[in-house]
């Protein structure tokens, strides 16, 4: 295991983590979740490629349905779809021109293309009902504006000399 592997698994950790203090808080919506784990996915893009940062949100996945206990439920096959959805959407981002994106447009699309994905699975696997229809809006407004935070959280830790 190299020092860069050593070090994105740290950082896949803190995202399970982050996770976990985020699974704890109880949320008076259904599915409106702030997302603070994508914080250390983008950041990840940012400073090591899409690639690594793929890896970083899979292992965050993966590992938090182990640590839940929800491995090939539901709730799994929702967090995959999101984390899927917001990792294609990233890497259309990223080849598209940087002038028309930084750290709040990349997590802003992501969050719209996470929720799109989780309504996409509920829709057509779990909930098959106007449910899904009539949260999209709710979940769609929380998306951007837990996509500009996070974004701009982001922002700011790249422009820290430290990170």
């Amino acid at each position: 295991m190299t020092p860069r592997d050593r070090h994105l698994a740290s950082l896949a950790a803190s995202a399970v983590l982050l996770s976990l203090l985020e699974n704890a808080l109880p949320s008076p919506i259904p599915g409106v979740k702030p997302g603070l784990a994508n914080i250390i996915v983008l950041w990840v893009m940012y400073r090591h490629g899409w690639r690594a940062a793929a890896w970083v949100a899979l292992l965050r996945v993966l590992a938090g349905a182990f640590l839940f206990g929800s491995f090939m439920t539901p709730g799994f096959f929702l967090a995959l779809s999101g984390s899927m959805a917001s990792l294609m959407m990233l890497r259309l981002c990223h080849v598209l021109p940087d002038r028309w994106f930084g750290p709040i447009t990349y997590s802003t699309c992501a969050a719209l293309a996470h929720i799109g994905g989780q309504v996409w699975v509920a829709y057509c696997w779990l909930v098959p009902v106007r449910v899904v229809e009539i949260l999209l809006p709710v979940l769609l407004a929380f998306g951007c504006i837990f996509g500009w935070v996070n974004g701009l959280i982001v922002a700011k830790l790249l422009n820290e000399p430290s990170s």
